[in-house]
């Protein structure tokens, strides 16, 4: 896009004062995160809330030319260099510059009043790509902002942040790059406060420049300093839950707390003809009402936009907390619970009401996604919990700083722990020196011995290890304070890597050097039954067990044909809190607060064409309630049926052959699992969180002793239940149905290649014929195990994870969807 004029522009460019409004603006008080619109037939191709308006972006059109000619040939404009420009000249150039591309230059509106103007390009194509190495994913932006008419504050933050919130909302940009003029102070302030890095400056033959780089990461958490020191962000005034977010917020959570809860047979909609349901409010007049499909494994797919309650013909509100109220009765939350799981569901709708404000890519944008966009951009928890965002124990700004869906980076922060109440451990190839110096570089570990020696301690008798920063500030500063007033436990400052929380909420993706390991960390907040710690005794064992699995993979021939891998979690460190423990008999929040461990990172097995993501994603649909994967599969080029029989053979397959060769099982939910895809096909299936979730389910197993606690004890007629409710039930049911609805797959197809899997497996195998009699995976009905029923007896913890049969909550049973294939 070098085209003569742009060579004379700055990166953005302000009217006298920096406060400038288009000639009619309201002035209301909401601020919301963002919205790409997705559909880009529309003019409107972006939008944002802020102070001053609503914001959009629309393409330049020849009827604004006029209007910009009368911006450009300001006194203000002079850095645009269009100042001696007749209108025709004007015309000529933005036609020339839009003709490849029609989102070029873009107008930006203030409650529908042009306010402003954007020229975007390719860093690549641009003369400022000749001053330093461009990369495919640089992408720049110039701005004028209108004249000013009647000052309002912080206008031009306002815009720079709207057009950085829709560069970054494009998938293709990873970073944006700009050369303001040396000059050009106002810019300069406006940029840095946006997180640009400046490097250095450029000579441009018009103009001295500097060059200024900001990546997502960058702008991610300017914006949290910004909000968290100017307190203007709406998670920390309220002003997000205002208006239509909040309501479709309540819809979705009552769609899904209807279909969840009629699952497990715990409330029973009537139909009373051609897919109409009603679901009376016990003794009340009020019901709702809602069109849904019926389907396998007694699935309710509930038209979202048909849900309405009414009252003797009169629409009322949609309201979850109310829901909650109305039917306690027969949901049966115990009162000394129900509190906190209110508290839960209204903490969901705030997770709902801000994924459905932040400016997350569309279903069909993160087909070419790249991993932690993907990451940040799941808009569902788990998909049979009805409250599953609670985060109890995070505030506002603790949401904004370390919530998944929030991407903020964050920095670890290090401490040294005494060895006479800590341990480290490993896998027998990863030395605690070699991992220090992997993670940490010999920079910062010269500081940290720096800084044990000012404290005239003994370096070697601690060890390092990361903490959660919310973990140090709420739980260890108190509860371990007698271990730092003894000097067990020493500050020693924050690291220096960026990490992104993945969506399990204490696992970190470290963006600043991709290629580094995960870090998990204890992180005491209840989220979905859990308090979410980690056992410093488990940590002990844990790189044991994934050692011992790894071998038992890599043995296993039928294993290696799936191409089946495990991310092991390498090294832990364990703290021992003496007084609590010799205090607390039994199992307790407070014997997990102090943990970490590290786990392998599957970024450096990608080659080319190859991605990654959870298997959350395939469950994946977007604000407009278009899903992810029928998108995916039709990327692919493949028939949906290969696509699925691919993905099978990923994920189904190596889970049989763990079950009836080894008695082992897996927690093998969306998060749990990271698919590699090869040109948007899978072709393996990573498992994750070994040490805590897997069992063998045969007590008198032969193990290594530091992994006999797998072992457990489980009644034979609920062994198969791994299977039947933890993949059928809680993957399949909502894969089979997002294919049904789209016209992708019909639920027959889907099950008929599920059933087509087992029996090529079970063909494979005849020696544990035996075992599929035992284990009858074509058996005509199985036991529906409830995990809804499961938190509402307890959502402070669902399960014991050393006996997981034990609380198990059940309701019947539930057709076995491919028991007619046997």
């Amino acid at each position: 896009m070098a085209w003569p004029a742009i060579a004379t522009r700055c990166s953005c460019v302000n009217s006298p004062g920096g406060k400038f409004i288009p000639l009619s603006v309201k002035s209301p008080s909401r601020l919301s995160r963002p919205k790409r619109n997705t559909n880009m037939s529309q003019s409107t191709l972006f939008t944002a809330a802020r102070p001053a308006g609503q914001f959009t972006l629309r393409p330049l059109l020849p009827a604004d030319v006029r209007l910009i000619h009368r911006w450009v040939t300001r006194d203000y404009a002079r850095f645009w260099g269009m100042q001696d420009h007749a209108p025709e000249q004007v015309a000529e150039f933005y036609q020339q510059l839009t003709a490849k591309d029609p989102h070029a230059a873009l107008i930006g509106c203030c409650d529908g009043e042009p306010a402003f103007l954007i020229e975007c390009y390719r860093a690549s194509e641009d003369e400022v790509g000749r001053h330093y190495p461009a990369q495919p994913d640089d992408y720049g932006m110039h701005i004028l902002i209108a004249p000013a008419v009647t000052p309002v504050s912080q206008f031009s933050w306002q815009v720079f942040s709207t057009v950085m919130d829709y560069m970054f909302s494009r998938p293709e940009v990873n970073r944006v790059v700009v050369e303001p003029d040396v000059r050009n102070d106002k810019i300069h302030r406006l940029n840095k406060r946006a997180g640009f890095r400046y490097q250095h400056t450029i000579d441009m033959g018009h103009k001295t420049a500097w060059l200024a780089f900001c990546q997502r990461d960058d702008y991610q958490q300017a914006l949290l300093q910004d909000s968290l020191m100017n307190n203007t962000t709406p998670l920390l005034n309220g002003s997000h839950l205002t208006g239509h977010d909040w309501l479709q917020a309540n819809r979705l959570l009552i769609r899904k707390a209807i279909a969840e809860f009629a699952h497990e047979k715990l409330i029973t909609p009537v139909d009373v003809g051609s897919g109409r349901y009603q679901l009376a409010v016990p003794n009340g007049e009020s019901e709702y009402v809602f069109s849904a499909q019926r389907l396998a494994l007694d699935h309710w797919e509930i038209d979202v936009a048909s849900l309405q309650k009414q009252e003797n013909g009169h629409r009322l509100p949609l309201d979850a907390l109310q829901f909650i109220e109305e039917f306690n009765a027969q949901i049966g939350i115990p009162q000394a619970l129900l509190a906190t799981y209110m508290e839960e569901i209204s903490s969901t709708l705030c997770s709902s009401v801000f994924k459905l404000q932040k400016n997350n890519p569309d279903s069909q944008a993160l087909v070419k996604a790249d991993f932690q966009t993907l990451e940040s951009s799941m808009t569902e928890g788990h998909p049979c919990f009805v409250a599953n965002n609670g985060r109890i124990g995070f505030d506002a700004r603790d949401y904004l700083a370390y919530a998944p869906e929030a991407a903020t980076p964050v920095r670890l922060i290090w401490v040294a722990v005494h060895r006479r109440n800590a341990h480290f451990s490993s896998i027998s190839e990863l030395s605690y020196a070699r991992l220090l110096q992997e993670e940490l570089g010999q920079a910062a570990l010269d500081q940290f011995a720096a800084q044990l020696a000012s404290k005239d301690v003994v370096a070697e008798d601690y060890i390092l290890m990361p903490v959660h920063p919310w973990q140090w500030q709420n739980k260890l500063l108190t509860v371990f304070a007698a271990d730092i007033a003894n000097q067990d436990i020493i500050y020693l400052g924050i690291g220096e890597d960026h990490y992104q929380a993945q969506q399990s909420i204490r696992t970190f993706f470290n963006r600043s050097q991709p290629q580094k390991r995960y870090v998990k960390t204890a992180l005491s907040v209840l989220n979905m039954g859990f308090m979410r710690g980690l056992s410093p005794y488990y940590m002990a064992t844990t790189p044991a067990i994934n050692e011992w699995l790894e071998t038992l993979v890599a043995n296993d021939s039928w294993l290696q044909r799936c191409d089946f891998r495990i991310l092991r979690e390498v090294a832990a460190v364990g703290y021992h809190n003496r007084h609590y423990e010799r205090a607390i008999k039994g199992d307790s929040a407070y014997k997990k607060m102090f943990a970490a461990l590290w786990r392998d990172n599957p970024v450096t097995d990608l080659q080319p064409g190859q991605r990654l993501m959870t298997m959350a994603a395939f469950l994946h649909v977007d604000h407009q309630q278009q899903p992810l994967l029928p998108a995916l599969i039709a990327d692919s080029g493949l028939p949906a049926e290969q696509w699925i029989d691919r993905y099978l053979n990923c994920y189904l397959s190596p889970l049989l052959h763990c079950f009836y060769q080894h008695d082992l099982v897996f927690m093998p939910h969306g998060e749990n699992l990271i698919l590699l895809l090869e040109n948007n096909v899978p072709v393996s299936a990573y498992m994750k969180d070994i040490g805590e979730e897997i069992a063998v389910m045969n007590p008198d197993a032969v193990l290594p002793e530091k992994v006999q606690r797998l072992a457990v004890d489980v009644p034979e007629h609920l062994k198969l239940l791994s299977i039947f409710t933890d993949v059928f039930d809680c993957i399949f049911r909502f894969i089979s149905a997002i294919l049904h609805q789209s016209d992708t797959l019909s639920e027959t197809q889907f099950w008929q290649r599920v059933a087509q899997c087992v029996k090529d497996y079970q063909q494979a195998h005849p020696q544990l014929a035996s075992k599929f009699a035992r284990y009858d995976m074509f058996a005509p009905e199985f036991t529906r195990s409830c995990l809804n029923r499961l938190q509402l007896a307890n959502n402070q913890q669902m399960i014991n994870l050393s006996d997981p049969a034990e609380n198990l909550k059940f309701a019947g049973t539930l057709e076995n969807p491919i028991a007619k294939w046997r």
